[in-house]
């Protein structure tokens, strides 16, 4: 699978500048969101009231998602992780809901696990862990919610 989504991603990727164009591309989200079938939701909260416990359990009805959250030992249930590289299976994208200030340690973490793809939430932006994405290959949304970008892409 990780041939699928890098290969239909891999010369967009090439072509993408550290602009909001090239972070917040629509052929790359179109991809990664109806190619995709796991996602490591990065900060995943065990509070109902939280944006990433909302959703997190949204994306369970579409995706195999795993909580990773070194604080929480599971959410509903469902173990959770203590890093991306604990996830039992291959991840196609990390959905990422931390600060701006951890995402460069996420995308190491991303390159060293093998993930296909990482997606930062709004106003999740740092413009050295988008080059260090590109640079290793690795296809990257910021500051755009997936539930969201899903939703509109997703027939009622």
């Amino acid at each position: 699978r990780n041939s699928g989504i890098r290969g239909a991603l891999g010369a967009l990727g090439r072509r993408m500048t550290t602009t909001a164009a090239a972070y917040q591309s629509e052929e790359v989200m179109d991809a990664l969101l109806a190619k995709s079938k796991v996602i490591a939701v990065v900060g995943h909260s065990d509070k109902p009231g939280r944006e990433s416990y909302r959703i997190g359990t949204y994306l369970r009805d579409f995706y195999t998602v795993y909580p990773v959250n070194p604080a929480v030992s599971e959410i509903e249930g469902r173990k959770s992780y203590a890093s991306l590289a604990e996830v039992p299976e291959p991840i196609d994208i990390v959905n990422v809901f931390r600060r701006p200030e951890h995402l460069a340690g996420i995308v190491d973490d991303a390159i060293a696990a093998g993930v296909k793809a990482v997606w930062a939430q709004l106003e999740v932006v740092d413009l050295d862990a988008f080059a260090r994405a590109q640079a290793a290959g690795l296809p990257m949304i910021m500051d755009k919610c997936i539930f969201v970008e899903h939703r509109k892409r997703t027939p009622p």
